[in-house]
């Protein structure tokens, strides 16, 4: 009689690299010193704890749009030949004003047909969106990135991690005053997901549940927060758009070389989620 094994033995990837902008490079998952973690760090900590020798990589820039991704990130990560490649991009496009979504389309395709024959697996991901009126203005772009995202992935057997089908990751309560950027333990949520589509045995199955019911804030502490957030996030960011300027100009990537992974830690358990430095968001509305 054949015994089979009680589990899959896990997956043997030995190296990670990540290819992106601020959701990649980690904002806004803050830490003491000052730096950014991400869901990505989270990654790689877990992989490098069960693999000797594990190497690490993030491309990421905060603020680059997909033309910069290809451009920058794309030949830079092809070259290393690493076991993983994650590549998340576009959704700075979409969601500016004007945005030319075959331009996107294109530049998509383009990185993907250079990632996927350059590396062991390639991994895509349909990004998460907060609830709000803003996000309701982009949804058909958002989509139509995403579509297009599925179509590449079925084509060149890519990995695809779908944040966006996620409800638990729309909750305000997982992003941070920018309502931009995910918190600590959205990040964690995110690792796990991208842990779980790689084929690793799941440390937190429950990584899709929303968070627990809590009382809305009060209209005063709402309209608090509105101001806040115009003074502190949304007019510096119509100021770079106007001007021309990007928060990751002249930036370099925290990683840029594929290297043993100094930090082996593991993330945090999900019973005692990280929370970000700063409050996350209890307003209604996002800024894109």
């Amino acid at each position: 009689m054949q015994t089979l094994p009680a589990h899959p033995a896990p997956p043997a990837h030995t190296s990670l690299v990540a290819v992106g902008d601020s959701f990649t490079e980690g904002m806004s998952d803050l830490l003491p010193d000052g730096s950014y973690r991400g869901w990505a760090d989270l990654l790689a900590a877990r992989m490098a704890a069960r693999t000797p020798g594990f190497r690490y990589a993030n491309l990421a820039v905060r603020g680059k749009l997909i033309a910069q991704i290809v451009d920058e990130q794309v030949g830079v990560a092809a070259a290393m030949g690493a076991d993983v490649v994650t590549l998340v991009g576009g959704l700075n496009d979409v969601l500016r004003p004007k945005c030319d979504m075959g331009r996107v389309r294109g530049l998509l395709t383009e990185a993907v047909e250079r990632l996927a024959p350059a590396c062991g697996q390639l991994v895509l991901m349909r990004s998460p969106g907060r609830q709000g009126p803003v996000l309701e203005r982009f949804r058909p772009r958002m989509e139509e990135l995403y579509a297009c995202v599925d179509d590449l992935a079925e084509t060149h057997g890519a990995l695809v991690v779908d944040l966006y089908g996620a409800p638990a990751l729309a909750d305000p309560r997982l992003w941070d005053v920018d309502r931009l950027h995910l918190t600590a333990e959205g990040h964690r949520r995110v690792a796990e997901a991208v842990w779980q589509t790689l084929g690793y045995e799941a440390e937190d199955p429950e990584w899709r549940t929303p968070m627990p019911p809590t009382v809305p804030p009060g209209w005063l502490t709402r309209r608090i927060a509105d101001v806040r957030f115009a003074r502190e996030h949304l007019l510096p960011w119509i100021g770079r758009r106007l001007t021309g300027r990007s928060s990751g100009d002249g930036r370099p990537p925290k990683r840029p070389e594929l290297l043993p992974y100094a930090d082996p830690a593991r993330p945090p358990a999900p019973d005692r989620p990280a929370h970000s430095a700063r409050p996350a968001a209890t307003a209604d509305a996002e800024l894109p």
